[in-house]
Formats: C-alpha cells, sequence, structure tokens
C-alpha cells in the first residue's frame, strides 16, 4: 500500500473508460481514508450486507442504479451523493447501464461485509 501526502487528481470518467471489468477499478488509502472507484455492469450489483465499522460517504460518477438502505429503495444517478450510514443493511445495483460510484470512508482494514445474518 502506498500512502503519500501529496494531493492526488483523479479523472473518474477516463478510468471507466478503460475498465474492462467491475469491481473496484481504482482504490487509494491514505493515513486516514480509504477510497474506490466501483464500476457495476447492467443488472449486477452488491447483494445485501452490513458494514458496521464505518459510515460510507458514495459520488455517482456515472449511471443509474438502486440504492437499498435497510427497507428504503433510493434511486441514484450521475451527480448524487449519499451518505450510508454503518450499522444499516445495504446493498446497491445497476440499472440499464453501467454504474460507477466513488466511495470513501475512514480508513479501516479492509472491506469484508458481512450478511445480515452474520452481526
Amino acid at each position: 500500500m502506498h500512502m503519500t501526502s501529496e494531493a492526488i487528481i483523479i479523472e473518474p470518467l477516463d478510468l471507466l473508460a478503460s475498465a474492462t471489468a467491475d469491481g473496484a477499478i481504482w482504490s487509494h488509502s491514505s493515513e486516514q481514508l480509504n477510497i474506490n472507484l466501483v464500476r457495476l455492469s447492467p443488472g449486477e450489483g452488491i447483494a445485501l450486507h452490513i458494514n458496521s465499522e464505518v459510515d460510507v460517504w458514495c459520488v455517482v460518477v456515472a449511471g443509474e442504479g438502486r440504492l437499498t438502505l435497510g427497507d428504503e429503495e433510493h434511486h441514484i444517478s450521475a451527480g448524487q451523493a449519499c451518505l450510508i450510514p454503518r450499522g444499516i443493511p445495504r446493498s446497491i445495483q445497476a440499472l440499464r447501464s453501467p454504474l460507477a460510484y466513488l466511495s470513501c470512508h475512514r480508513r479501516r482494514a479492509g472491506l469484508m461485509p458481512v450478511g445480515p445474518d452474520e452481526r
């Protein structure tokens, strides 16, 4: 893991244009933050899980999706940002086009989501 005190500037749409697979297509960890650019193909998603450690801030870069937080479903699209509180069951799914979003949270060891029954 490379950590730096220099500013980092990325072009998320350029990274997305060259992506060939789903998942985290770019990641960075600083002393305080973990940041990921995630891509999901139409119909693909991240299954229902619970992150009980950190709140997550997401900014939708491209596409449209469905974000489920607890019992509520939210339509999300490019240009929107959302705060996903820790401890709440959540899932995300791309709709008609690839969905890409930046997620940012306080640094922690690693992202290992657990199912709702594994808390």
